[in-house]
């Protein structure tokens, strides 16, 4: 299967359709964020603290990092489509079991079961990898990150109202219905597109010292961690902030959740548009840059004592956009390294960005404590993006020297 083959919708026979693509990363993000804004109504329901509850989602992070070692390794080895198909049907098991749960740590195994869904996200990326150059799949996956965007703009809305109108269940009914209708479109339209490997499962696994010794691969990982990472933190201490310190209801948290989401569609619109013309590197560097910027920004206002609910929330959108900008772009990246290792290479790059994007979203937890305000969420998160352009410019100083080397 080539990129230059005619694409026909539901036809595995040909490129998969950039529809199917859109909904196989959205899924991942709706599994993350629709149930959020209900973290305390189950936190109650499930008679546990907000804290243990959140584990929900960081614990859910952490899965998706160890999930996805393995998931590159193996799809580049069976391919994609078989590795997809199978982690949804897990999904699908695991969603059953979160709404039959009637305690906090039956709930909890099932939620980390959930993860497997990270094969749709870590995989859709490699497929794009699969059938186009790095400047040109930078573009393509910009323009698939835009088209799933809505995700988690409007789930976090919808799972409020659905928490707040049927109860928490209806979120993981929303789930299943949707991972469900995922498998038939994926049996349907998604063909395989890697290239038989050669190489033992064994022998895939021996390759990631080949990625750990490359520091462009490094620099293109820890940009996409670092970045995202100032969202994970908000995803662990959003909910916190806007129903302790500025009182509002799960429905209209939910409303303000998705703020992130209205940058990062225009985030992935300007990859989806410049990435080919600009380079990947360039891109990264800007993202990084709008992300702390934002996040100081915050801090000034906070600190004029002009914070409240419309500014915490109005200047995340500079975080959506500056991930926009930077996570197609840095995975594209990462995924050049070494074209040959690209499922590889996409699941050890996620691994490391939700790795550390478990770690934030608990310390975000831990730290928001009455009296705390949203300080240190908002220190947390600017720290977080000026790390993702130190990562960029040692990048950026790695290719200069290569360049430097073919000179000589």
């Amino acid at each position: 299967m080539h990129s230059t083959d005619p694409v026909r919708f539901l036809d595995r026979s040909t490129p998969p359709h950039i529809v199917t693509l859109v909904l196989l990363a959205g899924m991942s993000a709706l599994v993350m964020n629709v149930f959020v804004p209900s973290l305390q109504i189950m936190a109650e329901w499930f008679e546990t603290d907000y804290a243990i509850m959140q584990f929900s989602v960081s614990g859910y992070l952490a899965g998706n990092a160890v999930l996805q070692l393995f998931i590159g390794p193996i799809s580049d080895k069976l391919g994609r489509r078989p590795v997809i198909l199978g982690g949804l049907v897990i999904f699908v098991l695991a969603t059953i079991g979160c709404l039959l749960s009637t305690n906090i740590t039956v709930f909890l195994i099932f939620r980390m079961l959930q993860a497997c869904v990270v094969v749709a996200m870590v995989l859709s990326r490699a497929v794009v990898r699969d059938l186009y150059p790095p400047n040109q799949s930078a573009s393509m996956i910009g323009y698939i990150t835009m088209g799933m965007s809505l995700v988690p703009m409007l789930a976090p809305i919808a799972g409020g109202w659905l928490a707040q109108t049927f109860g928490w269940h209806a979120n993981f009914w929303l789930m299943l219905i949707l991972g469900l209708a995922l498998i038939a479109l994926c049996f349907r339209d998604l063909g395989e597109t890697k290239i038989a490997s050669g190489l033992t499962l064994g022998q895939q696994f021996r390759e990631y010292p080949e990625l750990f010794r490359s520091p462009r691969f490094w620099g293109y990982a820890l940009a996409c961690a670092f970045s995202s990472g100032a969202f994970f933190s908000y995803v662990g201490g959003a909910s916190y902030v806007g129903i302790e310190v500025f009182g509002l209801s799960t429905t209209v948290l939910g409303f303000f959740f998705g703020a992130p989401a209205v940058g990062y569609a225009l985030g992935n619109f300007l990859s989806g548009r410049f990435s080919s013309r600009i380079g990947i590197n360039s891109m990264v560097l800007w993202g990084g840059i709008i992300v702390s910027g934002g996040m100081a920004l915050s801090l000034v206002v906070f600190a004029a004592g002009l914070g409240n609910a419309w500014t915490f929330f109005g200047f995340m959108t500079f975080v959506g956009l500056g991930n926009g900008m930077t996570i197609p772009n840095a995975t594209a990246g990462a995924l050049s390294v070494r074209p040959g290792l690209a499922g590889t290479a996409s699941g050890l790059a996620g691994a490391i960005m939700l790795g550390g994007g478990a770690a934030l979203s608990q310390l975000a937890s831990a730290l928001l404590q009455p009296g705390s305000g949203a300080w240190p969420l908002l220190w947390m998160m600017f720290l977080s993006g000026l790390a993702s352009v130190v990562a960029i410019l040692v990048v950026i100083r790695r290719a200069r020297q290569l360049r430097g080397l073919d000179a000589a």
